[in-house]
């Protein structure tokens, strides 16, 4: 990292909250260190976030073959990076359209699970083509919370997902503390799970602990492989499309004939500043 000071922004999707680092040539943050995003997560002592979205021209990259437009470098509140972010894509056009940085056309945005197209609507919400899920298996997943267990379908939308049908959403207790799964080898690298009740044949609400973050206010892919699970668990044809409730809010998604999943939702900017690098000194962590 070079230079005295940098600018950052907040930014939200239904809750689920970011910091936004504008790096477009990839110079202000060099490989943007574990225990820098560690300290600017930190809800304490740093700015308070889920995850930083570093805003990376798609030229620039060098992370991923096709960088798209723009390429999105997301990082988990515990440093580790992780492949894709579907709250996080739509703050991070926000921030590209605030910053005049794009027009009203679809906007390409390179991520680690691959390119997604991204469209601004004109009611202010942002839909972003997800892609198309997997179904990874095995068929015979549990995960155990709070005295609890519950099957689980494994559905991948570029990172892996858990998705478990339960009666009451509290069953799960308290979601910081990280659930457990069984077979321990099916998510070698970990897996974000989500706890769903469904409230009408196109209607759920879910919870989510976000690997890398604990328990956050929404999951954009998850919200997705909640869609992909339930539609499955109902045995419905596509193209269907879900309301999905999280605590922070609420998205739509459509999972198309096509086999692509489309998130909807709102995406917010909420603050700015520039951060002292001087400051990360208070933080021995981060040095």
């Amino acid at each position: 990292m070079t230079g005295t000071t940098f600018p950052w922004l907040k930014g939200h999707g239904t809750e689920n909250d970011f910091v936004i680092l504008p790096d477009p040539d990839g110079t202000i943050h060099g490989e943007l260190d574990a225990a820098v995003v560690r300290f600017l997560c930190d809800r304490h002592a740093g700015l308070g976030a889920d995850g930083v979205l570093r805003v990376l021209k798609g030229t620039s990259q060098r992370y991923v073959e096709d960088g798209g437009d723009w390429f999105m470098d997301y990082r988990n509140a515990d440093g580790s990076i992780a492949e894709m972010c579907g709250n996080g894509v739509r703050v991070f056009v926000r921030y590209l359209a605030d910053a005049g940085l794009i027009d009203d056309k679809p906007v390409r945005v390179g991520t680690r699970a691959g390119v997604k197209e991204v469209v601004q609507n004109d009611d202010g919400t942002v839909t972003v083509d997800m892609g198309e899920p997997t179904l990874p298996g095995p068929d015979s997943i549990v995960v155990q919370a709070s005295g609890h267990e519950w099957p689980a379908l494994h559905v991948d939308m570029g990172n892996p997902h858990a998705v478990a049908f339960i009666d009451d959403l509290s069953e799960p207790g308290n979601l910081c503390d990280q659930p457990s799964w069984s077979p321990q080898e099916a998510f070698p690298h970990g897996v974000n799970l989500e706890f769903v009740v469904r409230r009408g044949p196109y209607d759920v609400d879910m919870r989510v602990h976000e690997r890398g973050s604990g328990e956050t206010r929404s999951c954009g892919t998850g919200t997705c492989a909640v869609t992909v699970a339930a539609a499955q668990q109902a045995g419905q044809a596509l193209p269907v499309t879900y309301r999905v409730g999280v605590p922070g809010g609420e998205v739509t998604v459509t999972w198309r004939a096509d086999n692509h999943l489309e998130l909807t939702g709102p995406a917010v900017l909420h603050a700015r500043g520039e951060f002292d690098r001087a400051w990360l000194n208070g933080n021995s962590d981060a040095l």
